[in-house]
């Protein structure tokens, strides 16, 4: 795995802003008002032939034991202790205070290297004037940035890869990126939780607990997996601007970014108009998904129980009818360790690709089952060949007459084969249906598409 550098400080010191500037991306939620960053989250970010990932933590208070304040620094001090050295941040404009002093002493203690930023030094003139105070805390040169407009951070990334080793060193691999999606309080932080063994989001039964997009990365076998926690997803008019709103945002593009969602739902609530958006979401993306039937302790049971619940879910779902279910309790770990096995053919089944030859097979063999319809013209619709056009997900160009001639049932029959004879396990399927001859000017493209 990478290198870690975990970035720490006082709230509203503008660590997220940072984080942002480092990684080259807008992840990071950046919000006028403290407590907005609570889990520890994780951005990729390189200079020179240093590459490493930088992880945002909430801000550190040491005096205050109110709401999540605890939980941050649990959050922290986790960071720390898996990085390889620290960023700590201060605020240029407010100057040293008594939580920086407290935060300093903190880190002398960790036996991490840390490089001190004097963060919101705007102008180059005043810098190093208001950065000079931030030498009593003595962790060395105080480094004066902007993160907003990127001032002096060239200088602090100089500092900082003197204790991260060459990309040459370090042994990476491809990772399968898992994204947990869902309402709020569904249970996808202590999801996360169980699947990594480790209190690595923060769990509360306050809605909104978790507000940014949170990654993990677990290795089980050869397979490592990046696993990325996300705040729920409520209705659009429910969501003020702000903090909530940003993070539904980082939600949607974990979704896009993912090779597999873990689309959670309460078991309790069974599945709500906003569980069925969010699965709109997932297709639309094309995504690969499991479906997650959470705090299945709390359901009490008898022999038709499992059944019901089934069928409950396929009437509900039934246009994701092609992703494989589970049922498992978080709280209590049940049946948690099968679900990476399902992600595992959900991801193979996402990437798969075959042979032009095997899809004629099929194709040939479903036209002998069952014929293309015939129109009340007598002109009979014909599917000439197909071929694979691309993976993530998987889809399919079938070159006919004329795609008007094969009615919707017919697709759907098509698409059915395609899934049993070549096991496309997991993923939407989408089929584009070709006619034999493209209208001028029309994208090579599609005439029509399913998606599956």
């Amino acid at each position: 795995m990478l290198p870690i550098v975990a970035v720490i400080g006082r709230p509203n010191v503008g660590k997220s802003a940072l984080v942002n500037r480092l990684s080259g991306e807008q992840d990071a939620i950046v919000f006028d008002e403290p407590g907005i960053t609570r889990d520890r989250t994780y951005r990729p970010a390189f200079w020179q032939d240093r590459e490493f990932q930088i992880v945002d933590t909430g801000g550190l208070v040491f005096d205050d034991d109110t709401e999540f304040l605890p939980y941050i620094r649990e959050q922290a001090q986790a960071a720390l202790s898996e990085a390889i050295a620290a960023i700590f941040v201060v605020d240029g404009k407010l100057g040293l205070t008594a939580g920086d002093e407290e935060i300093a002493s903190w880190l002398r203690t960790q036996n991490v290297p840390t490089v001190l930023v004097v963060n919101k030094c705007e102008s180059e003139n005043q810098g190093l004037a208001q950065a000079a105070e931030f030498w009593n805390l003595g962790l060395g040169e105080p480094f004066p940035i902007s993160a907003i407009h990127g001032n002096g951070t060239g200088e602090m990334l100089e500092e900082l890869i003197k204790h991260i080793p060459p990309v040459d060193e370090i042994e990476q691999e491809e990772e399968i990126r898992v994204a947990i999606i869902g309402r709020p309080n569904v249970g996808k932080s202590s999801l996360l939780n169980a699947l990594t063994g480790e209190s690595r989001a923060i769990v509360s039964p306050v809605s909104g607990t978790t507000r940014d997009a949170i990654d993990m990365v677990v290795r089980r076998g050869e397979t490592t997996y990046r696993l990325i926690d996300t705040a729920g997803v409520r209705r659009k008019k429910n969501v003020d601007y702000g903090a909530e709103f940003f993070g539904i945002n980082r939600a949607f593009k974990a979704i896009k970014r993912a090779d597999v969602v873990l689309f959670v739902i309460d078991i309790l609530d069974g599945v709500t108009e906003q569980d069925l958006k969010l699965a709109g979401r997932i297709i639309e993306e094309g995504r690969a998904a499991v479906i997650v039937a959470n705090k299945w302790d709390a359901v009490e049971k008898d022999s038709h129980t499992i059944y019901e619940y089934q069928k409950m879910l396929d009437d509900r779902l039934f246009f994701m009818d092609w992703a494989e279910r589970i049922f498992v309790s978080a709280m209590t770990g049940k049946r948690v360790d099968n679900i990476l096995d399902l992600v595992d053919r959900a991801a193979e089944g996402h990437r798969k690709r075959v042979s032009t030859s095997v899809i004629n097979e099929v194709i040939e063999e479903a036209v002998k089952w069952h014929s293309p319809p015939t129109s009340r013209q007598g002109k009979q619709g014909r599917i000439y060949y197909g071929t694979q056009v691309t993976v993530k997900p998987p889809s399919i160009a079938l070159f006919v007459n004329d795609p008007k001639r094969l009615d919707d049932g017919y697709r759907r029959y098509m698409e059915k084969q395609f899934r049993q004879q070549l096991g496309f396990k997991g993923t939407p399927l989408r089929l584009f249906w070709r006619g034999k001859r493209l209208r001028e000017g029309e994208n090579m493209g599609v005439n029509r598409a399913t998606k599956v």
